[in-house]
């Protein structure tokens, strides 16, 4: 935890309460939903926080940040990542989690309650069935990249931010991803874990 805090020292007093919470929040749904690996969950900070802020750490470095009212759909969002890092990095933005498992929305749901995060919204659905417009969206290895922007174009304006690690190259080869910008996570924080793991921008204009 104590490197979130190093690679983000601008984080004000009330994220860094909400950002220590997450552990023990987790910990206690976690053996009641088992909605992250068992043997991960001891490595929440890293493996999911921190990755999570690596799209974070993308967006101020190579768009500026997000502007205030952006609004930002989570596709997929399992027991709440990327979304709920990045909600409380941007209090000022607002965010809808999305996922097709109920019990993780509900994990989702009560761990941002718990934290005090009003910037966020929750939906038990598939986002082909969400009908309103967002600005961006965000994701972590939920589906293959082609599929992704397909399904995030009709409700989003401007780009699809997503986490993936590996051989990314017959994912980024139809003409929809051609335009992404692939850029290693190791770029951003030393840890091994990112060492094959990446921000990808996909431009939806």
């Amino acid at each position: 935890m104590n490197r979130i805090f190093e690679y983000f020292p601008t984080l004000t007093d009330k994220q860094r309460q909400q950002i220590d919470a997450l552990q023990p929040l987790y910990t206690d749904w976690n053996a009641k939903i088992n909605v992250i690996s068992r043997k991960d969950i001891d490595q929440l900070y890293e493996h999911h926080v921190l990755h999570s802020l690596a799209i974070a750490r993308y967006v101020e470095q190579e768009m500026g940040g997000f502007a205030p009212g952006t609004q930002i759909v989570d596709v997929g969002c399992g027991g709440g990542f990327p979304g709920i890092p990045l909600a409380i990095f941007y209090p000022e933005c607002k965010f809808l989690l999305v996922d097709r498992i109920g019990k993780k929305v509900r994990v989702a749901q009560e761990v941002a309650t718990a934290i005090g995060l009003q910037n966020v919204e929750f939906r038990h659905a598939g986002i082909e069935e969400v009908k309103q417009e967002f600005d961006y969206a965000v994701s972590r290895a939920v589906m293959v990249l082609p599929d992704l922007v397909k399904l995030v174009k009709r409700c989003t304006k401007r780009g699809l931010i997503t986490l993936k690690g590996g051989d990314l190259a017959e994912e980024l080869a139809p003409k929809s991803c051609q335009a992404t910008k692939v850029v290693p996570i190791s770029n951003y924080f030393s840890e091994e874990f990112f060492s094959t793991k990446n921000v990808l921008y996909t431009p939806l204009k």
